[in-house]
C-alpha cells in the first residue's frame, strides 16, 4: 500500500478511536439491552446456516454487537478491526455477556496475517465496512485466504444505492428520495470531515478528517470473483436496521417504506464459496 493510502487508513483508525466511547453510550446500539440478533435480518440467519462449532470470522467487527450474535449461536467467534478503543470495548462488552470472543486489533488488509490462512469456515463484514476499503482486490484476496476450503464467505451492506440517495438525512431534513451521491465508485477518496457520528450523543471531542470511497455492487462482485469465490447467491431488500426516513415502520426486526412507496433496494446480501 502506498504512503498515501497508508495514511488514509491511519485517519479511519484515528477516526473510530474517537467514535468508539460514544457509539457505546449510545441508544443506537444500546449495549445493555439490545439482543444482539436484532442487528441480523431473518434471512441472514437462513443463508448462514446452522453455525454450531463453525469457525466465524467478523472482519470491521467495530465494538462486536454483531460478533456477539454469532458466539450466542455457537460459533468459535472471531472479531477483527483496526480501532484499539474500539476491540478494547468489544472485548469488555463479551466480557459482561459471559460470551466467549476472541478479538484482535488488525487493519483489514492484513486479516490473514493477522487471523491465520484458511482458519475459518465463515467470514461475515458489512454494514458500514466495505466503504473503508481502499483496494476491493487486495480486501478479496485477504477474505479468500481466511477461509478454509469450501468456506462461506457473507457480506451484508448497505446497498449502492442508499449511498446515493444519503444513508443519514440532509442538513435541510428535507426527506424526498433524491439521488444526491455517486452510485458508483472511480472518484478515489471521500473526504469526511469527522465532526460528527451516525448515533445520537455528542459530537467527537476533535473532528477527525477522515475519507470513504465509493463502490459499485459490480465492483464488489468482480473483486471476489477474481480472487477466486464463487458467488451463489444475492439478494437485494428494501429492509434496513434502522429508520432512515421518519414514514419507515417496522418490518421484521428491522425498517421499511409504507406500501405506496417505490421499491428500491436499501441493503444487499452475498454469499461466496471457496
Amino acid at each position: 500500500m502506498d504512503p498515501a493510502t497508508s495514511a488514509m487508513i491511519d485517519a479511519i483508525e484515528a477516526n473510530w478511536d474517537a467514535r468508539t466511547p460514544v457509539h457505546v453510550a449510545s441508544r443506537f446500539y444500546d449495549v445493555p439491552g439490545r439482543d444482539p440478533a436484532d442487528w441480523f435480518a431473518d434471512f441472514e440467519w437462513a443463508d448462514l446456516g446452522d453455525l454450531t462449532d463453525k469457525r466465524v470470522a467478523h472482519l470491521q467487527c467495530h465494538i462486536g454487537s454483531e460478533t456477539l450474535a454469532f458466539a450466542a449461536r455457537g460459533a468459535e467467534a472471531t472479531g477483527l478491526d483496526i480501532s484499539g478503543e474500539s476491540v478494547k470495548a468489544a472485548r469488555a462488552i463479551a466480557a459482561e455477556k459471559g460470551l466467549a470472543v476472541d478479538y484482535v486489533k488488525a487493519d483489514v488488509h492484513d486479516a490473514v496475517s493477522a487471523l491465520g490462512a484458511g482458519a475459518f469456515d465463515v467470514v461475515y463484514t458489512g454494514k458500514g465496512a466495505v466503504c473503508y476499503l481502499p483496494d476491493l482486490d487486495l480486501w478479496a484476496e485477504q477474505v479468500a485466504g481466511l477461509l478454509t476450503p469450501g468456506g462461506t464467505f457473507y457480506l451484508v451492506e448497505f446497498h449502492p444505492l442508499l449511498n446515493a440517495l444519503g444513508p443519514v438525512p440532509p442538513p435541510d431534513g428535507d426527506e424526498s428520495l433524491l439521488l444526491r451521491h455517486d452510485y458508483l465508485g472511480g472518484r478515489g477518496p471521500i473526504p469526511r470531515d469527522g465532526a460528527h457520528t451516525y448515533t445520537d450523543g455528542p459530537a467527537l471531542p476533535e473532528p477527525v478528517p477522515h475519507v470513504e470511497w465509493a463502490h459499485g455492487l459490480g465492483a464488489v462482485v468482480t473483486a471476489l470473483v477474481g480472487a477466486g469465490l464463487r458467488i451463489d447467491l444475492l439478494r437485494e431488500t428494501e429492509r434496513l436496521p434502522w429508520p432512515r426516513w421518519s414514514s419507515m415502520g417496522p418490518s421484521g426486526s428491522w425498517f421499511a417504506l409504507p406500501e405506496g412507496a417505490p421499491r428500491i433496494p436499501l441493503i444487499y446480501a452475498l454469499r461466496a464459496r471457496r
